[in-house]
C-alpha cells in the first residue's frame, strides 16, 4: 500500500484588509483545486481568519496526520522565525499523533524576480516584450515590508539587487514601508540624489492589503510635490502561476527534508549589534485574535507589524 503524501499547510501573516485576506483565501483554495491529490490547507497567524489553528483542525478532521507546512512570506522575519514554529509546536500538542515538517519563506527565487519584472514591465506601459534600452533610465524602488530583525531587511536588499542584475534598469534602490529606514519618502529621495528621472515604485508584497495600499498613497504624494519627476506605481505579485509553482517547491523540500535554510545572520543564533538580547529566546506561541480564549494585548497599529521579541526559532524542522 502506498503511503499517502503529507499535507501541505499554507501560513500566512493576516491583515485587515478585507482584499488582502481573501486573495490569500482564493489562492489556497486555487492551489487545492490544481493539485486535488493533495489535502490543502491555509490558516493566518494573526488579524484574519482563518487562524492556523482552525487550518491544522480542518486536515486533522480530513483524516491528515502528517503534514508539511510552508510559510506564505517573502523572506524570513519575526513570523517565519518563531511565531509560525510556537504556533505548529501549539497545535502538536493539541492534536496528539500528528507530525511536520516546516518549509522555508519564498524569495527571493528567480520565478518571483520575473514576476517583478513582468509587474515593472506594466507600470511602464508594455506587455512584457521591453527592451533593456527601454529600461536604461529607469530607476526602480522596490519596497518590502519592513522588520526589526534586520536579517528579513536584508534579504529585501538582496531581492533589489538580484533584480538589477542583467536586466537593463539604471538601478534598483530599496525602501520599507514599515519599522525599517528609509521610508518610501526618503527612498524617493535617495533615487533622485542618485540622478534620477524615471521611478517605478516596486511593492515587494504578495498581495494586496493596508500596506501596498500605503505604498501607493505615499508614492502618489511624494510624486504630487516633485512634478518634475516621472513616477510610477507597479502592482503587487499576485497569485500568478509561477507563486503557486514556487508553494508546491518549497512543499517538496519540506517533505524530501532539502531545507536549505541560512542562518549565519539570524538574530536568534547570532550576536548582532543592537539585537544582543535576541540570542537564544525560546519560541512562544502568537496566540490569533480567533482563537479561543485570546487576550489582545498587544496594541497592534494598523500595519500591525511589530518587534516580535517573544520569538526565537529552531531550525531542526522535523518534529
Amino acid at each position: 500500500m502506498t503511503t499517502p503524501s503529507p499535507a501541505l499547510l499554507i501560513a500566512g501573516h493576516g491583515t485587515r484588509d478585507d482584499a488582502g485576506a481573501e486573495a490569500f483565501r482564493s489562492f489556497v483554495r486555487e492551489l487545492g483545486l490544481r493539485h486535488p491529490e493533495l489535502p490543502v490547507a491555509g490558516g493566518f497567524i494573526e488579524l484574519s481568519p482563518p487562524p492556523l489553528g482552525e487550518a491544522v483542525a480542518e486536515l486533522v478532521e480530513r483524516g491528515v496526520r502528517r503534514f508539511a507546512a510552508v510559510p506564505l512570506m517573502l523572506v524570513s522575519a519575526g513570523h517565519a522565525k518563531g511565531d509560525i514554529p510556537a504556533a505548529l509546536a501549539r497545535e502538536k500538542e493539541r492534536h496528539p499523533g500528528i507530525s511536520y515538517t516546516y518549509g522555508r519563506p519564498l524569495g527571493p527565487h528567480p520565478s518571483l524576480l520575473d514576476v517583478l519584472e513582468r509587474r515593472l514591465n506594466e507600470a511602464l506601459g508594455g506587455t512584457g516584450g521591453r527592451t533593456p534600452r527601454d529600461r536604461a533610465d529607469v530607476t526602480v524602488l522596490l519596497v518590502g515590508r519592513g522588520s526589526t530583525d534586520p536579517d528579513a531587511n536584508a534579504e529585501v536588499h538582496k531581492a533589489a539587487r538580484l533584480l538589477w542584475e542583467g536586466r537593463g534598469y539604471a538601478g534598483v534602490e530599496t525602501a520599507f514601508v514599515s519599522l525599517a529606514a528609509p521610508d518610501v519618502p526618503a527612498g524617493l529621495d535617495r533615487c533622485v540624489m542618485l540622478g534620477a528621472r524615471r521611478i517605478v515604485v516596486l511593492p515587494y508584497f504578495l498581495f494586496t492589503g493596508i500596506l501596498p495600499n500605503r505604498v501607493r498613497l505615499q508614492t502618489e504624494g511624494w510624486a504630487a510635490a516633485h512634478p518634475e519627476i516621472e513616477v510610477r506605481s507597479a502592482d503587487v505579485i499576485g497569485p500568478e502561476p509561477e507563486l503557486m509553482d514556487l508553494v508546491m517547491e518549497r512543499y517538496a523540500e519540506a517533505v524530501k527534508g532539502d531545507l536549505r535554510m541560512n542562518c549565519d545572520s539570524c538574530v536568534y543564533r547570532i550576536t548582532l549589534p543592537g539585537f544582543e538580547d535576541k540570542v537564544g529566546l525560546p519560541q512562544q506561541p502568537h496566540f490569533h485574535p480567533n482563537d479561543d480564549g485570546h487576550h489582545d494585548h498587544h496594541g497592534h497599529p494598523h500595519d500591525h507589524h511589530h518587534d516580535h521579541r517573544h520569538g526565537g526559532h529552531a531550525h531542526s524542522h522535523a518534529h
